[in-house]
């Protein structure tokens, strides 16, 4: 059998990333941070336990970086859903509604990523990261922000507090009320995004996070 050529080697290296990802997402969503260990999380990818070390420092590290790419594939999704828009008064409300969303759906583990956040790591400078930071910074932007260097940190650190504000345990404060404060803070109007009476009612969504994972198999992907 000849060698695996330099293409597929990172092409099964780049999928092996993207299932550790997905599986500290799932596990994490499942169980929590403190349950969920480095060997559970291998075994969910169906990869090895020294594999996690190759791509990741530790177990913050890893679930800083899934988190991040959950955020930011969540964004982007709403953000370019149909119908597509450019006006970005309404990309900005969907924006928010996308944050606001995630606390909702996934309260253990936004919960977990803001109590990382507060430790003395704080973000992950990882290309998940990144890439959440350019969309917000982009979505800013087309809102109109008479400064946009101020007004990219100013959002992240609104929706860091709202999403903190709504899984505080024992004194959560609700959604609606705070989509209703952010969007006043940004002049929008109620029926701008996603609003609450179209899917922040009623019961959580848990929806298959599959989507947001390139992990599918290929013919020359024989595992490492």
């Amino acid at each position: 059998m000849s060698p695996r050529s330099a293409s597929v080697n990172e092409e099964l290296r780049r999928r092996s990333r993207e299932r550790l990802l997905q599986a500290a997402v799932e596990l994490v969503d499942e169980r929590g941070f403190e349950a969920t260990t480095l060997g559970d999380i291998a075994d969910r990818a169906g990869s090895a336990r020294g594999l996690v070390s190759y791509y990741f420092p530790g177990k913050r590290q890893l679930v800083q970086s899934a988190v991040h790419r959950l955020m930011h594939r969540t964004l982007e999704e709403a953000l370019e859903r149909e119908p597509r828009t450019e006006d970005g008064r309404e990309r900005l409300a969907r924006a928010i509604d996308a944050i606001l969303g995630l606390a909702r759906e996934r309260p253990v583990l936004m919960r977990q990523h803001m109590a990382g956040l507060l430790r003395e790591e704080g973000f992950v400078q990882c290309p998940e990261q990144q890439r959440l930071s350019e969309l917000l910074g982009d979505t800013i932007a087309r809102s109109g922000a008479d400064d946009i260097t101020a007004g990219y940190p100013m959002l992240r650190a609104l929706l860091m507090g709202a999403v903190y504000a709504a899984l505080v345990p024992g004194v959560p404060m609700p959604i609606p009320v705070l989509r209703a404060e952010l969007f006043e803070r940004y002049g929008l109007d109620g029926e701008l995004g996603l609003p609450p009476g179209d899917d922040m009612g009623g019961e959580p969504g848990r929806g298959d996070l599959s989507r947001f994972f390139a992990t599918e198999k290929q013919p020359d992907d024989r595992g490492e």
